[in-house]
């Protein structure tokens, strides 16, 4: 599930939750304020434009504290010689006679065009605790899936440098 962080997860959040509460809200509150002053509200394009930052700023602090509320801390146990969180794995796919390469990160971290899948998406899922050599099936869909095998595996740690991801 998507509330199922690592430690350093929880801690990026509240990082960027004490910042966004303490130092954004305020910021945002006296833009707000200022283009308020600017004259007929219903033609004010600051105003307008100050209140959409504002609201953004607002949903993102609810959203932050549900998932650190809700938040499920998971490690990874997995062995040397298997798939686990934040391990880089080099596949090759058959139907493209392609290699790529994927880490394996938690949901809030996922960033495709940086190589980076989540845990819970059909590669994600199919990966984890897999071995070198092992070929396995990916269902993307009811209608649609391939076979993929593992080619190397290189253990890895959250380091914190992949981000969260900005909704």
């Amino acid at each position: 599930m998507h509330n199922e962080l690592t430690e350093i997860d929880l801690q990026k959040m509240r990082e960027e939750l004490e910042y966004r509460r303490l130092t954004l809200r305020p910021k945002l509150l006296e833009e707000v304020k200022v283009a308020r002053g600017f004259g007929d509200l219903s033609e004010n394009f600051e105003y307008k434009a100050a209140k959409q930052e504002k609201n953004r700023n607002e949903s993102r602090i609810r959203y932050l504290e549900n998932m650190i509320k809700t938040a499920v801390v998971i490690e990874d146990h997995s062995s040397e010689d298997t798939v686990g969180l934040y391990d880089k794995v080099t596949l090759y796919l058959e139907d493209e006679e392609d290699e790529e390469v994927w880490q394996v990160v938690t949901t809030v971290r996922q960033d495709v065009l940086h190589g980076r899948i989540s845990k819970e998406s059909p590669m994600g899922r199919a990966l984890l605790g897999r071995r070198v050599g092992d070929r396995f099936y990916v269902q993307v869909n009811k209608d649609y899936g391939y076979y993929a095998q593992v080619r190397s595996i290189e253990k890895g740690q959250d380091d914190g440098s992949a981000e969260l991801n900005r909704y």
